[in-house]
């Protein structure tokens, strides 16, 4: 990662799991699509035919790398509206064939709060649990789907302590006990940390947004498998044959293109960089007395997250002796860390109470060095050991 400087101090950021930076290719081709092909890509002239050309090499690329048609790329604003779209959309309009919903405890708030939602509108919710490593066991997904399971939403790679579920495993079984059953995936945190290939994999509705692959805020998309029925949630204009209404944003949906075909590029030695980033740090702090490092361990999680729990320190104390030391971390999911809750995700996997409020996330991209990871470590050495002298009684 490049060096920043405020003042003298160096910043070392890693909160990538709340928001990445954008690669500098792709903001420059925002920047030229901003200033000079701006047409809108609806229009029938020449800068209309131009903006409608990025929309459609993004979409071709999305496509490649998933290996599915481009026609299955719906472009939406974010990874929420991506999930939102997939599950209430996805129920509307197949309630018909039934009214039971299955998900796990772990999901985003995104899914959560949709099946919520749908909870309210009459339709029958089954969350299950998962192990201490935050995986939900294929057999309990095929075990609750039944002959009125219209839909099952299972994230891929959970954005707290980066378990990442058995998602091909699971697809094969739901398909098996009931073929009309929808399969969405939450794969914000797994996109571009993974390979997944979701017609393979039995995977219907896909979720997927930008800013956590270093493409600008404000762009994501679904994948919707052939012949999947969604309920569109936006009417208007009619673009995207109807799904979502509303002029396209080509800035973005190009930049995230652009970004994807980067990441993927050179993909097994970047995946290999943030493992290698993500041992160094678990070991630099391993020795910290009572640390503890939550999920899977080793290359069974995702490579680029760390659930760290330091015991006598509060979680947002912690955060801001960090960032005076120029480290930027969190204290959880970015998307509900600015209200006071306790984590769905440390509950299921039965982190003890005192310990929730004592967690936080360590979250990497191909940006970060050694020398960020050292300068986290170091800083944790430090800060931590005063943080208890002053806490504890």
């Amino acid at each position: 990662m490049r060096e920043i400087t405020r003042g003298i101090m160096r910043e070392a950021y890693l909160d990538n799991s709340a928001t990445t930076r954008c690669f500098p290719e792709a903001a420059e081709l925002m920047n030229k699509i901003y200033l000079e092909d701006y047409g809108n890509p609806s229009s029938m002239h020449h800068k209309g035919v131009e903006a409608e050309k990025y929309i459609t090499e993004a979409r071709r690329t999305l496509a490649q790398i998933l290996k599915v048609r481009e026609k299955n790329i719906l472009f939406t604003s974010c990874g929420t509206e991506s999930d939102n779209i997939a599950i209430i959309g996805g129920a509307m309009a197949n309630c018909r064939k039934g009214r039971h919903l299955i998900t796990t405890r772990i999901e985003h708030p995104a899914v959560l709060e949709a099946m919520k939602f749908l909870e309210s509108q009459d339709f029958d919710v089954t969350y299950l649990p998962v192990d201490e490593k935050g995986i939900v066991s294929p057999e309990s997904v095929e075990e609750a789907v039944r002959e009125d399971t219209i839909l099952v939403s299972v994230m891929h790679t959970n954005n707290e302590i980066g378990s990442v579920q058995p998602i091909e495993e699971i697809g094969k079984r739901i398909k098996r006990k009931n073929p009309s059953t929808l399969f969405h995936v939450d794969a914000v945190q797994g996109f571009g940390k993974a390979r997944i290939y979701p017609a393979k994999w039995g995977i219907d509705l896909m979720a997927v947004s930008g800013h956590k692959i270093h493409a600008p805020k404000g762009i994501g998309f679904l994948y919707i498998g052939d012949k999947v029925k969604v309920r569109n949630l936006i009417f208007g204009g009619g673009q995207q044959n109807g799904m979502r209404s509303g002029t396209e944003n080509v800035a973005g949906i190009a930049a995230m293109g652009l970004a994807a075909k980067m990441l993927y590029q050179d993909f097994d030695r970047e995946i290999e960089k943030l493992y290698g980033l993500r041992e160094l740090f678990i070991k630099e702090v391993g020795d910290i007395p009572e640390v503890q490092v939550n999920g899977p361990q080793g290359r069974e999680g995702a490579p680029h997250i760390v659930s760290l729990t330091v015991p006598g320190v509060r979680a947002e104390v912690l955060l801001h002796a960090l960032e005076d030391k120029g480290v930027y971390v969190s204290s959880g999911s970015a998307c509900s860390s600015n209200r006071p809750h306790l984590s769905a995700t440390l509950d299921a996997i039965r982190l003890p109470r005192p310990y929730m409020d004592s967690t936080i996330r360590i979250s990497l991209s191909g940006m970060n060095t050694e020398e960020d990871v050292l300068q986290a470590s170091s800083a944790l050495h430090e800060v931590i050991p005063f943080l208890r002298k002053y806490t504890r009684h």
